[in-house]
């Protein structure tokens, strides 16, 4: 019973979009190791993979429940199972697992604060709140057509520049430049997720940018958000003018094109298409982070 009662929990955290959180931390600990002298503040770097993936947990477990209360998640959706939707977990139980996470969540914190001072604190109250209020209160965030600037900024520049910050002290403009990295393959993973839901998004008046602008428009944002992480990152080698073996990060495109003709082509967008292009994406994410991290630190 408990073993059936913790995987209900594990499907509600939605596992295969981690990589959200993940992919930004690591590659924010793959450049500080380089300008560490190549080394790490490990306990420092644990407990900011772990912060960013409970913050992630607790923000989808929100988006669960208040979809399902608004009517986003009703008889016709057609994504992976919601653990409210499918009554698996009552509102009180999903209140109280949203508050078991983001209290984890705050405690890991609280060790990143002592190390990193004001500006985690105040980074890390921010992600919780505008996690929360991502699905939830009057104006939501994702009600609103703002869930790819919320995603681009917290799972891009601040998840990046946050992990960085903690491991060095320091802080410089290129990192914002090198968080849309990962911010933007994360904005993919929710474009995925937006198309695919389109239509009941439009029913239940979640007016994502989906839901605004069309299918057309979705795809395209999809196509657009596969695509800057690699211009992105010949950017940054070429105004920094180091870290030349990081283009090997580029090779991950190859694992990119499947799931880019599969967006592409409308004809065949089924639930089933969609979801694995949303799959996908958050692998090719992680292909690339795992290179960078590697080759960043390669010295010629």
């Amino acid at each position: 019973m408990a073993s059936s009662k913790l995987k209900i929990w594990i499907l509600g955290i939605r596992p295969k979009t981690l990589a959200a959180s993940i992919a930004p931390v690591l590659m924010g600990l793959g450049a500080a190791f380089y300008d560490r002298h190549f080394s790490l503040h490990l306990s420092s770097a644990i407990l900011t993979l772990l912060t960013a993936v409970l913050i992630q947990a607790g923000t989808n477990l929100s988006n669960d429940l208040f979809d399902y209360i608004k009517g986003a998640d009703n008889q016709k959706r057609v994504g992976p199972l919601r653990i409210m939707q499918s009554g698996f977990v009552t509102k009180k139980e999903m209140f109280l697992g949203i508050f078991i996470v983001f209290f984890l969540a705050s405690v890991c914190g609280i060790f990143l604060v002592i190390r990193g001072g004001l500006p985690i604190l105040i980074v890390g109250i921010l992600s919780i709140i505008c996690g929360f209020l991502y699905t939830a209160g009057p104006h939501p965030i994702g009600y609103m057509g703002l869930g790819e600037i919320f995603v681009l900024v917290f799972f891009g520049i601040i998840a990046f520049s946050g992990t960085y910050y903690v491991q060095t002290l320091a802080f410089f403009p290129m990192l914002i430049v090198m968080g849309l990295i990962p911010g933007f393959f994360s904005v993919a993973v929710l474009s995925a997720n937006n198309l695919r839901d389109i239509k009941t998004d439009k029913e239940a008046g979640k007016n994502t940018l989906a839901v605004k602008f069309g299918y057309r428009f979705a795809v395209c944002e999809y196509i657009f958000c596969m695509i800057m992480p690699y211009l992105l990152l010949i950017v940054v080698i070429f105004v920094l003018r180091n870290h030349y073996f990081s283009l090997l990060s580029l090779t991950s495109i190859f694992f990119a094109i499947r799931p880019l003709k599969m967006a592409a082509n409308k004809k065949n967008h089924t639930p089933a298409v969609l979801i694995s292009v949303l799959e996908k994406t958050g692998h090719v994410m992680l292909i690339f982070a795992l290179v960078f991290c590697v080759t960043w630190n390669i010295k010629i």
